[in-house]
């Protein structure tokens, strides 16, 4: 079902614009069946599940080597598409150089940035203008954030959780020395 010509992206996006529920309900099938067609093709998609009745909003999880799984919370509003994942708790230590470490990350990044959410957890976070929506759009985003939270994790861990980090002392065990 094509979107309607009221809808048909333009060279300028003016995000204003709000979708109408059917316009939504064309956009809503296409994210699913192109979640529906990765979770056959694409071993890095763990699963895909919805929100509650009524919601648009979809729950992706993608297993990564760095972190084992990332779970991409995506949210279709009337004027964009939302989206995130939670990345890590809040830093017990360093929290200067961890935030300014991100922000340095933040300025290489396309369509997504690292953000204090709820509780002082750090998330990456986006959003898209509906106007430039499609399923190419859809797999950069969710590419991109796979693998921004990919490079990103292990870096941000060492720094916010040093002291866990800590290379044991150097000497004899107890062992030895009995």
């Amino acid at each position: 079902m094509p979107i309607s010509p009221s809808v048909r992206w333009s060279s300028a996006v003016d995000v204003s614009d709000a979708f109408d529920s059917l316009d939504l309900d064309v956009i809503e099938q296409r994210i699913s069946g192109w979640f529906a067609a990765e979770l056959d093709r694409n071993p890095a998609m763990a699963a895909v599940d919805r929100g509650e009745a009524g919601e648009r909003r979809w729950y992706v999880r993608l297993r990564g080597e760095e972190k084992d799984i990332t779970t991409i919370w995506l949210t279709l509003g009337q004027r964009t598409l939302r989206y995130e994942t939670y990345v890590m708790p809040a830093p017990e230590e360093n929290h200067e150089t961890l935030y300014a470490h991100l922000l340095r990350r933040n300025y290489k990044f396309v369509g997504a940035d690292f953000a204090i959410g709820p509780e002082d957890a750090v998330y990456l976070v986006g959003q898209l203008p509906l106007k430039a929506f499609d399923e190419t759009e859809l797999d950069r985003i969710v590419g991109s954030v796979l693998a921004y939270v990919e490079q990103c994790f292990r870096p941000a861990l060492q720094i916010a959780f040093a002291s866990r980090f800590a290379a044991p002392p150097v000497g004899p065990s107890d062992e030895t020395t009995k």
